[in-house]
Formats: structure tokens, C-alpha cells, sequence
């Protein structure tokens, strides 16, 4: 008679450890932490996860990528970089990704909106405009008003895409009305067009002039603090590991990542 009573003892632990796994995978869920990492599962974090993330994001988000891995060995991180418009759609058209994280609010709201993206997505950066150039500056801009000089050519984000939405911002605050000679998808692509040598200047942000490793020159301007953009991140409602996910996001957040962003030139939220 002894058996049967060791079976149930071991029966109702069980059910037990099952359901403290089920609490602990919802609180996550719904209330990433933002201190510490390992303390969502109890244990190791194990997993892969794919953030689709803003283009201007590529270069710190890849570093963070990296660093969180060797913290956590058992993790995979994959990268989806893109205008953040375009990243919108893609998530609303089903294509599975993890977190996202936005190069702006509006976006990010498109998904809050439709109950895509879970619990309150957080602020992790801002970033503002500046003008980029070929080295040297040899066309002498010297501020916002030069970019519709007769003969310049000159490339900037389309409307949707937030640094174009930045962009339209600075023009209705000023006054100045730009004729560009193409309107790109993502930030990286009118970086892309200066370096090219295809465009004489590009509306680009700090953070790209910043990490093209000498490629362009900036030029900054008084009229980018009318249009600074707030970066939010949140883990999605598809998510098919939102423990990694909110992990992943609490790393972001965290002083460490924070001193990336930093480094990079982005702001605090």
C-alpha cells in the first residue's frame, strides 16, 4: 500500500512545478522585468527569438545581440532590420517575429492598436536628424535651409518611414519646403545614396552619421530639436517564447544596453 501513496505524492509535485511554469511564462509575458534577465524562468534562459528591429538600429542592436548570447549561452538571437513601417506590415501580415522595437511611437501604436504587441511597450532611446554629406562637405551646407539649394541633390525617408515623418516635422515647423530627388524605405538606404556618391546630402539621424565610420560627414541644425523621436520596444502577442522575449527587452533597457545606445549617440528616453 505504501507504492500507490509515494505515486500520488510525486503526482500532485508534479502538477505543481507544471503549473508554477505556466505563472511564471504569463507574468513575463505581460510584465517583462527590467532588472534582471535570468530571474523570469528561475534558471538558465535557453531559446531562439527574432526581433524586427528599425534600420537605424542595425549596428547596436547586433552588438547587444551578441553580448546577450555569450551572457546566456543557451540563446539565439535573429535580427530583421528594416524601415519601421515596413517592419509594421510584415508583423501584420503574419511573419513571426518576438519583439519589436520601433524607430518611433506611431508605429509601435499601429500594433498596440490591434492588440499585437503585449502589455506596454517601454522608451529605450530617442534620436535626432542631421544632414548627412560626403566628407569634407563639399557643397558648403551649412544648415536645413541650404538642402533647397537649385542643383542639389538631395534624398531623405519617405512619410511613413519615421525619419521621413521627422523630416515633414522640421519642414512645417520652418517653413522650408524640400524637392528631394527620391524618397527611401529605411534611413540606411539614404545613408546608402550619400556614401553612393548618388546624392549630394541626406536627412539621416545622429547615430547613422555617427557609426559610418568616416564614409559621410554630418552637418547638425537648430531645427532637429523640433522632431526628435522616441524609440519604444515591446515583446509581441505572437511570440512563441515571450520569457526570451521580455528578456531580451529587460537587456535592452538595462545599464548595459543603455551605455551602448549611449556610445552610439543615441539619446535617453
Amino acid at each position: 500500500m505504501k507504492t500507490p501513496l509515494r505515486t500520488s505524492r510525486s503526482l500532485i509535485l508534479a502538477i505543481g512545478a507544471v503549473a508554477a511554469l505556466a505563472l511564471t511564462g504569463c507574468s513575463a509575458q505581460v510584465a517583462p522585468a527590467a532588472s534582471s534577465t535570468a530571474s523570469a524562468t528561475g534558471g538558465a534562459l535557453t531559446g531562439k527569438i527574432t526581433v524586427f528591429a528599425a534600420a537605424s538600429l542595425q549596428k547596436t542592436f547586433t552588438t547587444l545581440g551578441d553580448r546577450f548570447e555569450q551572457e546566456h549561452p543557451g540563446t539565439s538571437i535573429a535580427f530583421s532590420f528594416a524601415g519601421s513601417s515596413d517592419l509594421v506590415t510584415q508583423i501584420q501580415n503574419g511573419a513571426p517575429a518576438d519583439v519589436f522595437a520601433s524607430a518611433d511611437e506611431a508605429n509601435m501604436g499601429k500594433l498596440a492598436r490591434t492588440d499585437l504587441a503585449t502589455g506596454s511597450p517601454r522608451d529605450f532611446a530617442t534620436n535626432e536628424l542631421e544632414i548627412a554629406v560626403a566628407p569634407g562637405n563639399p557643397e558648403r551646407i551649412g544648415g536645413f535651409d541650404d538642402l533647397t539649394r537649385t542643383g542639389l541633390q538631395v534624398v531623405t525617408c519617405a512619410t511613413p518611414v519615421p525619419c521621413g515623418a521627422a523630416t515633414a516635422k522640421v519642414e512645417r515647423a520652418t517653413g522650408v519646403d524640400l524637392r528631394p530627388v527620391s524618397e527611401e524605405q529605411s534611413v540606411t538606404d539614404v545613408l546608402g545614396k550619400v556614401e553612393s556618391g548618388q546624392a549630394d546630402a541626406g536627412l539621416v539621424y545622429v547615430t547613422d552619421v555617427e557609426g559610418s565610420g568616416g564614409k559621410v560627414d554630418g552637418v547638425r541644425f537648430d531645427e532637429a530639436a523640433k522632431a526628435v523621436n522616441t524609440y519604444p520596444i515591446g515583446v509581441l502577442r505572437q511570440s512563441a517564447d515571450p520569457v526570451l522575449a521580455s528578456a531580451f527587452t529587460a537587456y535592452v533597457l538595462s545599464d548595459a544596453g543603455q551605455r551602448v545606445l549611449a556610445d552610439a549617440g543615441f539619446g535617453k528616453p
